[in-house]
């Protein structure tokens, strides 16, 4: 079975509660949080924040581990992101990357992003008090899925 590690970072700004949203245009298109793939030899923690060094031109430091969300693809492979946020955050950030703009939004209002297909089911992931898990089976292009 072929597995494929990634991660998610939510950046947020504590004071006014707005997140780090990415409008992702190479793959899984639309809205989500920043966040890519574990490089072979590298920590999930390490890959998070070189991703969003990456993606957004952010240092983050401090992040606290969310949980994950996995499925299991059509194909019978095994998709796993392991969800992270923090608050801490320093550097310029870059308004685009060739995996999409950057920007920043109000969490409560993210629903009013196109976000990219699922993310709404796992967003409450991220706000969680303790690390959680979602899983799912992911058919013809969307994910039917639960918080477990």
């Amino acid at each position: 079975m072929q597995v494929e590690l990634c991660n998610m970072v939510m950046v947020y700004d504590k004071d006014t509660r707005k997140v780090l949203v990415q409008n992702r245009v190479k793959s899984w298109k639309g809205c989500a949080f920043p966040g890519g793939h574990v490089e072979p030899g590298e920590s999930f923690y390490d890959s998070a924040v070189r991703e969003i060094k990456e993606e957004t031109g952010l240092t983050i430091r401090n992040l606290e581990y969310c949980g994950m969300a996995h499925w299991i693809m059509e194909q019978g492979g095994h998709f796993i992101v392991f969800l992270y946020r923090t608050h801490d955050y320093e550097g310029d950030l870059l308004p685009e990357t060739e995996e999409g703009k950057v920007f920043w939004h109000d969490s409560a209002q993210m629903s009013q992003l196109p976000l990219s297909s699922g993310l709404e089911r796992y967003l409450p992931l991220f706000w969680a008090d303790q690390p959680k898990e979602g899983f799912g089976f992911w058919e013809q292009e969307e994910a039917v899925y639960r918080l477990l």
